[in-house]
């Protein structure tokens, strides 16, 4: 029988298995015959150990310095650069490697690429989000010429790249119109939830701390997020409709964490929030099992406008109706899920919310048709497929062995 390709996966920005796009792809090769590898940073409060090996998955980590200034980006770029190819010649001694696996951001590793295609290995461009699109919402029009920088560094890691994975369609016609990818190079794999993370969830009313309806917002803290219009949004349904009878909970961590605990003080909402930090995701899926709302609250931007948020599949895959602003990968992910308010403008935002509470027969529709949704069409073993075709296409492989059981995660 031949052999298939092993695989060394980098990521960047978020710590493995923590990054649940990065690990879903990782199982899925490793089930299907692939000797599979990654390289990630460690996370600042998980994901500790410098090496481990979780479900056959060999996990390089190393350290990185933690920066919001844009000279502070350029200084993390740079030391995981350093350490991250230092660790593939370890893991290329170690164990081997056929194919480099990256994700993005940043649109760095096509170097590392570039290297190894020296020795005949494969290099495949995974682009989570749009590097220079991230960049202008982070720091809006300031630094045009690290704008221009980005854009050539996601050109040259297009052109270096014999794959292209993509979320969603919006991002597939930018790796062809900006990209100039050929289409047959760019292979769209959606961030579908797997169903055997959603069944079997215990229904802990408790978790409501005595309040008739919880609000929940899951994922991470960032500029780009848009939680603190979840906060005001609140805001309003606290003092203007006088609803002195719900919990709204935080799950989640990023960068945007201190100023978000200082506006709810400001807004003076202390007894109707609750911060979770991260959390493990059974833990995690307990409280969305008695969440009546789920809250995508992502403003319209370069970046969200082309994004697929995985929150909002996560609520429909727990059939937990959806508010969110009218984006378009979140329409196309959500469809009749959610009740849409016109973006970026919360109080528009907080009557959908308001609507969703006083209509118990809406929300369970809305709340059915989502997790149907995800059954049919958006989970992880349905849009794990264009992973392997792309897989099969590189390297000429005719058929894949079958998936080995799915098993839950257990995060060490």
């Amino acid at each position: 029988m031949r052999q298939l390709p092993k695989v060394l996966m980098l990521v960047e920005n978020l710590s493995v298995p923590s990054d649940p796009r990065v690990w879903r792809e990782a199982k899925t090769l490793q089930q299907h015959g692939f000797l599979v590898s990654v390289i990630c940073p460690k996370g600042r409060t998980r994901d500790q150990a410098s090496y481990e090996c979780i479900d056959n998955i060999h996990i390089y980590r190393y350290a990185q310095p933690q920066q919001e200034t844009a000279l502070g980006f350029i200084m993390e770029y740079l030391v995981s650069m350093l350490l991250t190819f230092w660790l593939s010649l370890v893991v290329w001694r170690k164990h081997g490697f056929d194919v480099i696996h990256a994700a993005n951001p940043p649109d760095t590793f096509f170097a590392i690429g570039l290297f190894y295609k020296l020795f005949g290995k494969k290099y495949i461009f995974d682009q989570h989000d749009l590097a220079p699109e991230m960049f202008r919402v982070k720091f809006g029009g300031r630094m045009k010429f690290l704008y221009h920088i980005l854009l050539q560094l996601e050109k040259w890691s297009y052109r270096t790249a014999d794959l292209v994975l993509t979320t969603n369609e919006s991002q597939k016609r930018q790796a062809i119109r900006r990209g100039a990818c050929a289409p047959q190079k760019v292979i769209v794999v959606r961030n579908g939830p797997e169903l055997a993370h959603y069944t079997d969830i215990p229904c802990e009313p408790a978790r409501k701390q005595g309040q008739r309806f919880l609000l929940s917002y899951v994922g991470v803290m960032g500029s780009q997020d848009g939680v603190e219009y979840v906060l005001h949004a609140l805001h309003t349904l606290v003092h203007r409709y006088q609803r002195r009878d719900l919990l709204l909970v935080l799950m989640g961590e990023g960068e945007q964490l201190p100023r978000l605990k200082h506006l709810m003080h400001e807004l003076q909402l202390e007894a109707f929030v609750h911060f979770t930090g991260w959390l493990p995701r059974p833990e995690m899926l307990r409280y969305l099992a008695v969440t009546d709302i789920g809250l995508s609250p992502d403003p319209s931007n370069q970046l969200n406008d082309q994004s697929t948020m995985l929150k909002t599949m996560e609520y429909m895959a727990m059939g937990v109706p959806v508010v969110a602003f009218d984006l378009p990968e979140t329409r196309f992910s959500a469809q009749e899920a959610a009740l849409y308010a016109t973006p970026n403008r919360v109080e528009e935002f907080a009557a959908c919310i308001e609507h969703l509470l006083e209509d118990a027969a809406l929300r369970e529709a809305l709340g059915a048709y989502g997790r149907q949704r995800i059954r049919q069409q958006l989970c992880w073993e349905k849009t794990r497929e264009p992973l392997l075709h792309g897989y099969r296409q590189l390297f000429n492989i005719e058929a894949l062995s079958d998936a080995a059981p799915e098993k839950d995660m257990v995060t060490v």
